[in-house]
């Protein structure tokens, strides 16, 4: 069988793959070959600098062409590391191979070879590899995807700060809200959730096999190896790899930090598995109607529907991605004495994690656009509950000590059946200053929703 997308194994290859075209090339095993060949050509310019006799600095046009290998790293790069690796069955060892064979028509190169992967162990490459896969794909498809999200609520905060909604608190009618107060509220959520993925320091190591430099103080004794690990991992690209020094390690990098920001995005993800669902039940309350896409159907047999299905496309990765976030952020901080390989094919799953986070959140995207607002809907179920003014009415009869005043309520509308008119007759009987029955008189379910549209408004 020819590989197409309609023969993939998963779905994020095949049924969803041009939706994921911007993560493929950062966490494809291509992507991770390609940060594998720039770490080694990074540690290996640096070790050219370090003054050994051994090993002169690189001319301009070597250093040149080092970057390119880097820069201009294609699939058929990939398909011929593989190929290589067919032999060593070890893709690091390949990866070395691979520069090595880039740099026989380069004596300078040639004469320097045995540098390439210089007192390295593979987890030296694989673990700031990943954090360069990581920083990539967090920077350029999680954060601009979940900023684009909270740009489009923060407008429709403010679009709707003053539609008001009836609310519904243990799926029964309470205080009214704004539809923009409620958007604002996950909003601001969401804002401080990313703010917390994009915190989270990537951290890389390369210490050596067990973490010691052992393998870089047998070759030279008296140099700083310590100090040149930071400098190669700090240094930002492309003279060095732009992460954050990781100074204690087994043979791996624990991965702590990554359990914190799969820990991060997945909390972000928690908070739009809530706003789906609260979607989905405006859209079914009929708050929302979604706008119709000519050709599109609904249902197989029943022509007038339109269902949410972006929405619960969203939900459901959602719940995809979270299972395997955190499964990684569970799994990965445990290693085996120094090393066991139980986190290697872990490892290769990160990006079917935030794929499926992303295909989320482009489906709410998408779903989100297609909303408009059914406020004859909004403004008919608010005035079906005359009820939830028991709230200011028994609130206002307490300030003047009206006695047993929730008790006379909850009397009057408790699992009732509440009209306007039976309400303004007990206020117009209630032993309160007349200006106070005026303003509760005037009071409408619409009208009482406190200061939800200034928050909106504030988001």
């Amino acid at each position: 069988m020819s590989f197409s997308t309609v023969s993939a194994l998963s779905p994020l290859d095949g049924r969803y793959a041009a939706k994921l075209a911007a993560l493929r090339p950062l966490m494809s095993e291509q992507g991770y070959m390609h940060r594998r060949v720039q770490v080694e050509v990074a540690w290996f310019i640096a070790l050219s600098d370090c003054g050994f006799a051994e090993f002169k600095p690189l001319t301009p046009g070597a250093r040149k062409y080092l970057m390119g290998l880097v820069a201009n790293f294609s699939e058929a790069d990939a398909l011929a590391i593989k190929e290589i690796e067919k032999t060593t069955n070890h893709d690091v060892k390949a990866v070395e191979y691979w520069i090595k064979s880039k740099f026989e028509a380069r004596p300078e190169l040639l004469g320097a070879s045995e540098f390439v992967h210089f007192a390295c162990t593979s987890e030296d490459i694989n673990n700031t590899s990943h954090a360069l896969q990581i920083q990539a794909a967090r920077d350029k498809v999680v954060l601009p995807a979940l900023d684009g999200l909270i740009a489009k609520l923060r407008e429709m905060a403010h679009q709707f700060a003053d539609v008001s909604m009836l609310s519904r608190t243990h799926g029964q009618t309470a205080s009214p809200t704004t539809v923009g107060k409620e958007i604002a509220n996950v909003a601001m959520r969401l804002a401080k959730a990313r703010e917390q993925i994009a915190g989270v320091q990537l951290l890389g190591k390369m210490n050596g096999a067990v973490g010691n430099y052992n393998a870089h103080i047998a070759a030279w004794p008296g140099f700083d190896w310590e100090g040149f690990s930071r400098k190669v991992i700090e240094t930002p690209a492309p003279l060095g790899l732009g992460l954050t020094f990781q100074p204690y390690s087994i043979q791996i990098e624990p991965h702590d930090y990554m359990a914190e920001l799969f820990d991060a995005v997945a909390r972000a993800d928690t908070i739009l598995i809530d706003f789906s669902r609260d979607i989905w039940g405006y859209v079914s309350l009929g708050y929302f109607k979604q706008r119709l896409k000519k050709g599109e159907i609904g249902s197989s047999t029943m022509p007038h529907k339109v269902n949410p299905i972006d929405f619960e496309n969203a939900e459901g990765n959602l719940g995809l991605a979270n299972a395997v976030l955190r499964h990684l952020s569970e799994k990965l901080p445990v290693s085996r004495w120094q090393r066991d390989l139980t986190d290697s094919t872990v490892l290769r799953n990160i990006g079917v994690a935030l794929g499926y986070a992303a295909l989320a959140y482009n489906s709410l995207m998408v779903g989100l656009n297609k909303l408009e607002l059914n406020e004859e809907a909004l403004a008919a179920d608010l005035d079906a509950s005359w009820e939830v003014l028991a709230e200011p009415i028994q609130t206002v009869m307490r300030r003047f000590g009206v006695q047993g005043a929730y008790e006379k309520l909850k009397e009057v509308t408790r699992g009732k059946t509440v009209t306007a008119e039976a309400l303004h007759g007990l206020i117009r009987s209630l032993e309160i200053p007349q200006a106070e029955k005026d303003r509760l008189l005037a009071m409408t379910p619409g009208s009482y929703v406190g200061k939800a549209a200034e928050l909106a408004r504030r988001a």
